[in-house]
């Protein structure tokens, strides 16, 4: 049985890394798998064998991991479930599904993912690959790259810390929310958005780093 309270951890980790790989490459590197969860190579190693083991990751000793497309159904669908279904908070829904990735089914996966219309995204927006495999592309910058004056959408929440969820959520800055870039202020190391309703918000480029957004469709 896989450790429950390390599971979504390396999961995400390793999509992170994913997220991040330029063609040809299709590895995430086993030493920056170790270096995001703060853990030694040989830890991280074990990790991934069992996930591996257990059908959520494809690993070659000595070239690196990546998810299988279990394993990213995994992590996505059931912080969705927890969401939509259970009615938790995005804030605390990660640690719950901590406990439930190591002990669901394939057919509960498959039953959870019919229950909640065959979803692309989860909460976060972090894509949910169809029981194929396929991801559905999408053009994302962040609140520093994007254009400035334009009407966007927070598309994606690249940190998961729940500490910086509530933050977000305290600002209407979920994903599927409107906002624009009135300001880009180096010298103050903030960034000025007007958000839903035309809110006056000021945040730290940290901050905007990880916030992604597209443009608005609407």
């Amino acid at each position: 049985m896989l450790p429950s309270s390390t599971v979504e951890n390396y999961l995400k980790a390793i999509y992170q890394g994913q997220s991040a790989l330029r063609p040809p490459e299709r590895l995430v590197p086993m030493g920056q798998v170790a270096a995001a969860l703060g853990v030694t190579p040989g830890t991280a190693t074990t990790m991934v064998k069992a996930l591996a083991e257990s059908g959520l990751a494809e690993y070659e000793p000595y070239s690196g991991v990546r998810l299988s497309a279990a394993g990213e159904r995994l992590a996505g669908l059931v912080e969705l479930f927890l969401v939509k279904v259970m009615g938790m908070s995005w804030a605390e829904v990660h640690e719950e599904a901590e406990q439930l990735e190591h002990v669901v089914s394939e057919r509960l996966i498959e039953r959870i993912d019919d229950m909640l219309g065959r979803p692309t995204h989860d909460p976060h927006g972090d894509p949910i690959p169809s029981p194929d495999g396929a991801i559905t592309p999408r053009d994302l910058e962040n609140l520093l790259t994007c254009p400035i004056g334009e009407p966007l959408r927070v598309t994606r929440i690249a940190d998961q810390d729940p500490a910086f969820l509530r933050f977000i959520e305290n600002n209407d800055l979920k994903p599927g929310q409107p906002v624009e870039v009135e300001k880009r202020d180096a010298a103050a190391d903030s960034v000025r958005l007007r958000g839903k309703d035309r809110r006056a918000i000021t945040i730290g480029t940290r901050a905007a780093s990880k916030l992604l957004v597209e443009k608005d469709r609407v």
